[in-house]
């Protein structure tokens, strides 16, 4: 069985990373890709076989306006480690026609849940506050660095978690780590944070999938949900990363 991670652009013109892990918790692929026709042929092959999506965009939006109540769910639980969600609505062009994610998941014809990164990352990890790796007004290419190897430690620590997650095995996960490591410009950067984020999203597959009873689903399938894992009910490899 696979567990596909998308972490998807808004458009087809940004980077979509893209991360798949087997059922032994091997990464088996890591890239990125822009158009929905290259995401397709990438995962064409597990989605083939027996998996499950999970991608970073909303998969359902009927709301004309304001947050869906998924969202605002899970910013009541997340807003505090600064992890809540932007709001999404049919108002907003990128949903007057339905969702990327949607589209795709039917392409590929598999069940897709729609998950969150920073979330995920907070409970899993026993954040005091979601990693600061995304490019923002203030922020430099020092911060930026240190913070993204920071996620990528964290991701690597995963081998010892239940249930495990093996990245440093894979060859352009160790390409991407030396990459980040040695950056002095943001672009350099900005080409590593798709792809780490879609390994995250591939975890909380694995994750939902292996431990049912420690994630929350936060709305509805009529309306819109999230799936990410449970605050306080998981236990983060090596303790609490605060």
């Amino acid at each position: 069985m696979y567990f596909v991670g998308i972490d998807l652009a808004w458009g087809e013109r940004s980077p979509t990373g893209l991360a798949v892990a087997d059922s032994r918790g091997a990464l088996v692929h890591l890239a990125a890709a822009t158009t929905d026709a290259d995401i397709v042929a990438q995962l064409a092959p597990y989605a083939a076989q027996a998996s499950v999506l999970a991608i970073d965009a909303p998969l359902v939006v009927t709301n004309p306006t304001g947050n869906r109540p998924c969202e605002a769910a899970l910013n009541r639980d997340f807003r505090a480690f600064e992890a809540g969600c932007h709001p999404s609505n049919t108002g907003h062009p990128w949903f007057a026609a339905g969702s990327r994610g949607a589209r795709l998941a039917d392409a590929l014809g598999r069940p897709a849940i729609e998950v969150y990164p920073h979330a995920a990352t907070v409970a899993l990890f026993g954040l005091a506050k979601t990693l600061k790796y995304k490019q923002k007004p203030g922020r430099d290419v020092a911060q930026l660095r240190a913070e993204l190897l920071r996620l990528m430690s964290l991701v690597e620590s995963l081998a010892t978690a239940d249930p495990p997650l093996n990245a440093l095995r894979h060859p352009e996960w160790v390409r991407m780590r030396d990459s980040v490591a040695t950056a002095t410009r943001k672009s350099q950067l900005r080409r590593a944070e798709d792809p780490v984020d879609a390994v995250v999203c591939a975890y909380v597959a694995l994750f939902a999938t292996r431990r049912p009873a420690d994630v929350t689903t936060y709305g509805d399938e009529t309306t819109g949900c999230i799936v990410t894992p449970t605050l306080g009910r998981t236990t983060p490899p090596g303790g609490p990363d605060r």
